[in-house]
């Protein structure tokens, strides 16, 4: 069975929550960072190589709140529903290059604006959950940002 992990690359400033997008392979359309994990990889360390890959991103992993969804895949014939367990990344550092910049761009959208962005109904209700939880999402992000500046 086909399974995957990804991420959802976040900032925060103040008491907003930022999320970045970037687009399909495809057909252009505003996704979340996925990929298959590599052999004997973590879920950390997959998603931490996927969001370098195709955001251009590194961070922290809040590992402590995953989100189990089923996203639609295109095969180019058809449409595969693929489990992804995505996982937050506050993100630290944005590259200007990154291994995947010629085949896709990347969008920064506040969470409350975040659904706007993408049409795709699986994305919507991960973006749902992602606002459900993100009270303490913002209070470990301020946490870990404050530690990262002592």
């Amino acid at each position: 069975m086909d399974y995957k992990i990804g991420v959802i690359p976040f900032d925060v400033s103040d008491d907003r929550i930022a999320v970045m997008f970037v687009t399909s392979q495809k057909r252009g359309r505003w996704i979340l960072p996925k990929g298959d994990l590599k052999s004997g990889e973590t879920h950390k360390q997959g998603c931490k190589r996927e969001a370098f890959e195709e955001a251009g991103v590194k961070g922290k992993i809040l590992s402590d709140f995953p989100m189990t969804v089923v996203i639609g895949k295109s095969d180019g014939l058809s449409i595969k529903n693929v489990p992804v367990t995505y996982y937050p990344l506050l993100v630290t550092e944005q590259f200007d290059e990154w291994p995947e910049q010629s085949k896709r761009e990347r969008h920064w959208s506040l969470l409350d604006k975040a659904q706007k962005v993408t049409e795709r109904d699986d994305y919507q209700g991960l973006i749902t959950q992602f606002m459900a939880i993100s009270p303490w999402i913002l209070e470990i992000a301020k946490h870990k940002k404050e530690k990262l500046q002592v």
